[in-house]
């Protein structure tokens, strides 16, 4: 079995305002995770990153015929796709908001049936080099999610797993999904964008999410997210982060597995848990 891929983006990148559908974020983190910043590996702007229909297949789970010709369509949407950065990379403080793009350039190779895309000068510093404030999560954990909005949020999450709670205002989680004016009504929000995301991670990723709302006054004006690994009554029950030997440990292993965990899914699970 070859390694799992994973994600890495900046933190500030995460929590950047952008829209993007969910077969564009689909070719976006096909690219990012076949580069792994943690060995060294980097993302820059002078490289054509290759995605191929068997990439989206294994995060779509389609093989439909028209595949290819569905990629296609979105790498040119995703070409003019903007995003407005507010911070630097690893979170070196605030800066003037940049409106930039995801990509400067794409091809087709409609022999091989797969595209290609240069990331932009402005997004490839923050999805390489990360040396602290950056968010990752394995590639599989979104295979399965079928809403962009649920991508964004299940990220915005993964940003703060280590606390297992995050306070966000309306405000602010709607300019971040670059949705100011629409869902106007809290109602219409919580049901077409709340609800669906959170149904589709409940179900889908190894991960459970419960929201609740805080008023001030009379009116909704933040969002809390509560949320842990399955079946984790205690998410941090070893106070202690466990060794490489632990991890290899098939004793150790077995004491901090869960009924119907195989040894892999231990080890992910603690390595999850305890930023390994």
């Amino acid at each position: 079995m070859g390694i799992e891929k994973q994600v890495f983006k900046s933190n500030s990148l995460v929590s950047a305002s952008y829209r993007l559908t969910i077969q564009e974020q689909r070719i976006l983190l096909a690219c990012i995770s076949q580069v792994n910043p943690k060995n060294g590996d980097e993302i820059t702007d002078k490289v054509m990153y290759t995605v191929r229909v068997s990439d989206i297949e294994s995060l779509s789970g389609s093989n439909s015929k028209s595949l290819y010709k569905d990629i296609k369509e979105a790498v040119n949407t995703l070409f003019e796709r903007r995003v407005t950065l507010t911070s630097w990379p690893n979170g070196k403080g605030s800066r003037k908001a940049r409106i930039t793009r995801w990509v400067q350039s794409i091809e087709y190779d409609d022999n091989e049936g797969n595209v290609q895309l240069r990331f932009s000068t402005d997004i490839a510093p923050y999805l390489t080099n990360l040396s602290e404030q950056y968010t990752k999560y394995f590639l599989s954990d979104i295979a399965k999610l079928n809403s962009a909005h649920a991508v964004r949020i299940f990220e915005l999450i993964m940003q703060w797993k280590s606390v297992g709670e995050l306070t966000i205002s309306l405000e602010s989680l709607k300019e971040m999904l670059n949705i100011d004016d629409e869902y106007k009504k809290i109602n219409d929000f919580k049901k077409r964008v709340l609800e669906v995301s959170i149904s589709q991670i409940n179900k889908s990723t190894a991960y459970n999410i419960a929201i609740t709302q805080k008023k001030t006054g009379r009116k909704v004006t933040h969002f809390i997210f509560t949320f842990g690994l399955k079946n984790e009554d205690k998410p941090k029950k070893l106070k202690k982060k466990p060794t490489k030997s632990d991890l290899q440990d098939p004793k150790f292993l077995s004491k901090h597995g869960r009924p119907g965990e195989s040894t892999p899914e231990v080890i992910r699970r603690l390595k999850e848990q305890f930023e390994i």
